[in-house]
């Protein structure tokens, strides 16, 4: 999860890990968590060689269980572990959640109700920037955490001790921290700051991004709107293949084969067959096919429906002044440290150029973000609020009379 501690493994005073591997061990063990406050919950999967991460282990932690399913085990039913995670009045607890909530979306076809990640928590609650569990543990309980196991074969058999040990304890601790991280977040008012950075992980779309708009992660570098145009056809058709045949999406084709077809729009198998990381079977089989298809896909695409560079967008934005943007970050530095909040929740530096810049539809300008940095920030811009130094520290007050906006410059 991140670095690993130097503080010593711990002595768990949690019971010994008991691994379940039939159906009514699984369905008995889900219905007595169910009545429980919250459960805590990790996985261990192996994903290197398909698309779908292959799940192996479930680990959960009860009040007076921690049990490990092993899914690998032959006919298994994971019914009742669905009903669980379904279940809306026990609250699952994850640490750096996505991966797991990708895995039980595949899995069960739906994500589970009454999240509560850790990792988000601690950003709220001053931690900094994604926290690894190690590092959280460590600095809410004192207890280290052994991590020689991170990079096991987790889909081979049998597990180790060590290895069921370690997975054991990703969920163990985590009921401590759990318990400390909503103690002093309810302390600190900022429960519902959790809830609403929560809400992106009960929504599918933040584990199937379109796959017509993965074109854009493979950095063409040009302005050619219709080679775009190409390959974000050939981008979505192989997210489409990947997932069909259950491969890595580069296993399919590599992203600069992708690249180089966009560019030359072969319309022949031999005219594919020249493409470098395409041989013949392919050109010649099913998968050539499709990728032609897709070139004349792209080919076909209306003048005014081309896409754009996602860099020309940013171009073509009023450019703020750099001072005002240095000046914006040193307040947001200043309200991160005085509220322990980490700056990765609150704003990136491309939302303070474009706030500079004169836009208002942004996220830090909207909830619990404008209370602790947003509206300040207007007021900055807008010459009501001032910064200075004194005694060391900087100070940030209203000014008494306002002074021309910061924000004037540039940004319309």
């Amino acid at each position: 999860m991140s670095k690993q501690s130097s503080r010593p493994p711990s002595k768990s005073s949690f019971p010994a890990p008991v691994v379940l591997t039939t159906s009514e061990q699984v369905a008995q063990l889900c219905e007595k968590l169910r009545h429980e406050p919250f459960v805590t919950i990790d996985t261990e999967f192996v994903r290197e060689r398909t698309y779908w991460p292959q799940l192996c282990l479930v680990q959960l932690g009860g009040a007076e269980d921690v049990a490990l399913i092993d899914a690998c085990a032959p006919g298994l039913d994971l019914a009742p572990l669905a009903e669980l995670l379904a279940d809306p009045h026990c609250v699952k607890v994850f640490h750096a959640s996505r991966q797991d909530l990708e895995i039980f979306l595949h899995l069960f076809g739906t994500l589970p109700v009454n999240v509560f990640d850790t990792q988000i928590a601690a950003m709220v609650a001053g931690f900094g920037d994604q926290v690894g569990y190690d590092s959280l543990v460590g600095s809410l309980t004192g207890l280290g955490i052994d991590k020689a196991h991170r990079f096991s074969d987790w889909a081979a058999r049998p597990l180790s001790k060590a290895q069921l040990s370690y997975a054991a304890a990703d969920v163990t601790h985590l009921r401590t921290v759990y318990e400390k991280l909503h103690s002093q977040l309810q302390a600190q008012g900022r429960l519902d700051w959790v809830k609403s950075e929560h809400a992106e992980l009960a929504d599918p779309t933040t584990f199937r991004p379109d796959p017509r708009g993965l074109w854009k992660k493979l950095k063409a570098r040009t302005n050619n709107r219709r080679m775009l145009a190409v390959l974000r056809e050939l981008a979505a058709w192989r997210e489409g293949a990947a997932q069909k045949l259950d491969l890595p999406r580069q296993r399919v084709i590599r992203d600069e084969s992708l690249l180089e077809i966009a560019a030359v729009r072969p319309a022949t198998i031999a005219g594919l067959t020249r493409i470098r990381g395409v041989n013949a079977s392919f050109a010649e089989g099913a998968l050539g096919a499709e990728v032609l298809a897709a070139v004349v896909q792209g080919e076909q695409v209306p003048e005014q429906e081309l896409p754009v560079a996602p860099g020309k967008k940013k171009a073509e934005r009023p450019k703020a002044p750099a001072g005002v943007v240095g000046l914006l970050k040193v307040l947001l530095a200043e309200r991160c440290e005085s509220h322990r909040v980490a700056p990765k929740l609150l704003a990136s530096a491309e939302e303070l150029e474009r706030l500079a810049a004169g836009e208002r539809d942004l996220p830090l300008l909207r909830g619990w973000r404008a209370d602790v940095f947003g509206r300040e920030a207007e007021e900055l811009l807008a010459g009501k609020l001032g910064l200075s130094i004194r005694d060391g520290a900087l100070q940030v007050a209203p000014q008494s009379t306002p002074q021309v906006s910061a924000g004037a410059s540039g940004a319309s």
